[in-house]
């Protein structure tokens, strides 16, 4: 049984998270007893190990970056982000009320209720098509605030090959 750290809350349902330096975290319903949290996680044996074994591989092909290269990074996303959404933005038809650079740890980016669109500096490791895939998935939620069949049908039509570019994400 691996050690994990356990967070309860108003929740219904439990859930397994592997974070990016490889801990284990649990979430249950304050109601759930130490048997059910137990039983859920030795349930889930096989899928811990792989997601150990994925973070384990993330880490080893995108470590941490030093203070320079995060220095490098943000100043490359500061250049190349904003005209990328400038331009999918018109082609989509929509306008986002603000871009800004973050240094998120577990998203790319994000869009806010008030349509404002923030991204990682990280999100400038990975190439060119996976950039231009997030650009698009954010401004897609300024028109649909959900990842349904219409959300995604709208990438689509900008980005015929979106689910390719998804995948250089993994």
């Amino acid at each position: 049984m691996h050690e994990y750290t356990l967070i309860r809350s108003d929740r219904k349902t439990l859930a397994l998270e592997v974070s990016r330096d490889g801990e284990i975290i649990v979430r249950a319903p304050n109601r759930a007893s130490r048997g059910d949290v137990e039983c859920f996680v030795a349930a889930h044996e096989k899928w811990l190990e792989k997601a150990l074994a994925r973070q384990r591989e993330r880490r080893e092909k995108y470590p941490e970056p030093t203070a320079e290269e995060q220095k490098e990074l943000i100043a490359r996303a500061k250049a190349m982000l904003p005209a990328k959404v400038e331009k999918y933005a018109a082609i989509m038809g929509v306008m986002p009320t603000g871009v800004k650079i973050t240094s998120a740890g577990k998203r790319f980016g994000s869009c806010s209720g008030k349509n404002s669109l923030c991204f990682s500096w990280r999100l400038m490791r990975y190439p060119e098509a996976a950039i231009d895939y997030v650009v698009v998935h954010e401004l897609a939620h300024i028109r649909y605030k959900n990842h349904g069949k219409q959300f995604y049908g709208f990438i689509e039509s900008v980005m015929p090959d979106y689910k390719n570019r998804e995948k250089l994400l993994r």
